[in-house]
């Protein structure tokens, strides 16, 4: 009886922690969308001053924890004049962190469509953008979600580091009622269920892309 009162005090809490973790793992999807497709691109272009940057960028995202890159951007970008609130420092953390993984699962996909395509797209007539916009990139996408969905529900989870700078989603919202209550197991508990609720919600998403995709791919 104990334990039912505990979480059903904690639990305006933790929701509204959840609901703000919710918040941060869509805009950081987003955003990490947004990098990873043009960096993905940047990455098989045949000149080497692009790729280059996108190399870079790529190595030093996934060579790095995340904790660091948030440390960097919330706490040391500000010693030369950059300052980021802790919403966008979050999230751009998050973004830049995942738009490093997708695109390295995009770049995958893309390399994996037979180079026959493109030779008979050029014979059509058809420029390099042209090829990749409406021959590659669709193959390319649905080859790429399974690896790219798996990526984007881990935000759910990473979500999580953004505590440390001081933003209250779910894990900084459970250790302030933990604070109050002094029964750190069975609300860290509660709240390992809330991840695994919201982890399962994206996963039926991307069941829902893939079977779309290859509903459009038969189809076709």
């Amino acid at each position: 009886m104990e334990l039912l009162e505990l979480l059903r005090e904690a639990a305006p809490v933790m929701l509204k922690g959840a609901g703000y973790t919710l918040v941060f793992a869509v805009a950081a999807m987003v955003g990490g969308l947004a990098i990873g497709f043009p960096t993905a691109v940047m990455r098989i272009l045949p000149w080497k001053w692009l790729r280059w940057p996108a190399n870079v960028y790529v190595s030093l995202m996934r060579g790095t924890p995340l904790l660091v890159q948030m440390f960097v951007i919330y706490y040391g970008l500000p010693s030369v004049g950059i300052e980021f609130t802790p919403v966008t420092a979050g999230i751009l953390a998050l973004s830049l962190n995942s738009g490093a993984y997708l695109s390295e699962s995009l770049r995958g996909a893309l390399l994996s469509i037979p180079k026959g395509q493109w030779a008979a797209s050029y014979s059509l007539g058809m420029g390099y953008g042209q090829t990749l916009r409406y021959v590659v990139m669709p193959q390319a996408l649905r080859v790429a979600v399974p690896s790219m969905s798996n990526t984007l529900i881990s935000l759910i989870k990473d979500t999580s580091l953004v505590s440390v700078i001081t933003m209250t989603e779910l894990m900084l919202a459970t250790k302030e009622v933990i604070a109050t209550t002094f029964q750190p197991l069975p609300l860290y508990l509660a709240a390992a269920v809330i991840y695994w609720i919201l982890s399962l919600a994206f996963e039926q998403l991307q069941r829902f892309a893939e079977q779309r995709l290859n509903r459009s791919h038969r189809q076709s």
